[in-house]
């Protein structure tokens, strides 16, 4: 794991400790994790709540999280490491690796790029930002966190059926193209999307706790939907998200091996492994990726298309939204901040211009990732 030495900010602590305080105390938080990096140093580091409230276990810094979409920019990282050593191309078609992934829009099956998939803008979606009529959930599309046993054959023939919500290129949308990315991974480089995955990023920064698989399920943290109290995630679940159809969970999912591994949302992970992988990229990217490419992860690469999750004033890098306008967006964070977050309950910034490097991972889906809790922690740890 990268160490990063500790550098207590008591006026970091003054501004972030009582958000995490009232957070639990109103019941809208189980637990969580907040690490931010400055300089290269933790200047602020706690575990807050409990990792299970039922049976009284506290949190810890290095508890396991589902980590949804923060195993987007991991396994892009992964990709860009596979471009790197010329094993596939950004402009690759898809099919060159998968020849049966053709999606159509009106009747033709427009090529998708690998550059398309990175970037979310091959059109394809996500069940849950589509309606309840939506072809995505008439085909029971997943999205990387529910339907234990789903293989990838059977997914990407759902995606395939679903077809495109618009030409490849020609806008943006939040999707399981980084999925059809990890299936495209494992043919081009004849391994497991684990063992790529391995390879190329958790391997040499030495990330123990993250993986398509939980490294000790005693830290493993348990899932719960927003309250107030917070609520045990049962076996399935699911969580209003906008005004769409709502998320869908499987929190055991992460246990079953028939489960195809979700480029998008099938990783475990814990807060200290994924601020190292952050901060590695920040540094300038060695010994995952070149400092060109750690650069162009945090730079906006979807040129004037609408970030339609994030609003206006923003782009996407790789793994990431880019602020480029945090007037226009009303983000408290600089431009050219990198930023995202994942739906079981977590949130993560960087930026670049002062150093800094935010992660809050919690058990409590949403109000970790885009509640009142998550929003003023940015904000606070951003001042």
């Amino acid at each position: 794991m990268v160490q990063l030495a500790e550098r207590p900010d008591a006026t970091l602590a003054a501004r972030l400790d009582p958000l995490l305080d009232a957070a639990i105390a109103e019941g809208r938080l189980a637990g969580g994790v907040c690490l931010v990096a400055r300089d290269g140093a933790l200047a602020y580091a706690r575990a807050a709540g409990h990792a299970d409230v039922e049976t009284g276990r506290p949190m810890e810094r290095n508890a396991i999280f589902r980590a949804s979409s923060l195993t987007k920019p991991i396994v892009t990282a992964a990709a860009l490491a596979l471009v790197e050593d010329g094993t596939l191309k950004l402009d690759d078609p898809v099919t060159r690796f998968l020849p049966d992934f053709r999606p159509q829009w009106d009747g033709q099956a427009p090529p998708i790029t690998i550059f398309q998939l990175l970037t979310h803008t091959a059109g394809l979606s996500y069940g849950f930002m589509q309606p309840v009529d939506g072809p995505y959930l008439q085909l029971q599309v997943s999205d990387g966190m529910d339907q234990p046993g789903l293989g990838f054959t059977e997914n990407l023939r759902r995606i395939t059926e679903a077809g495109l919500i618009f030409p490849p290129g020609a806008a943006w949308l939040y999707s399981v193209g980084m999925d059809v990315l990890g299936a495209a991974l494992e043919r081009a480089a004849g391994k497991t999307l684990g063992e790529v995955v391995a390879d190329k990023v958790t391997g040499p920064l030495g990330m123990a706790d993250t993986g398509f698989h939980v490294a000790d399920s005693r830290r493993l943290a348990k899932a719960y939907a927003d309250g107030p109290p917070p609520q045990p995630m049962g076996e399935t679940h699911v969580v209003p998200f906008a005004e769409l159809s709502g998320i869908r969970f499987a929190p055991d999912r992460i246990f079953d091996k028939a489960s195809f591994p979700s480029g998008g949302a099938g990783m475990a992970c814990s807060a200290p492994d994924f601020i190292g992988f952050l901060e590695t990229v920040r540094q300038g990217g060695a010994p995952i990726v070149s400092g060109d490419t750690a650069r162009a992860m945090m730079t906006n690469q979807t040129g004037s298309h609408a970030i339609v999750i994030s609003g206006p004033g923003m782009g996407f890098g790789f793994g990431g939204a880019v602020v480029l306008d945090n007037t226009a967006s009303g983000s408290p964070l600089p431009n050219g901040s990198w930023l995202w977050g994942g739906v079981y309950g977590h949130t993560w910034f960087v930026d670049p211009s002062r150093n800094l490097t935010f992660v809050l991972m919690t058990n409590t889906s949403t109000e970790g990732m885009s509640g009142p809790l998550s929003q003023a922690m940015v904000a606070a740890a951003a001042a």
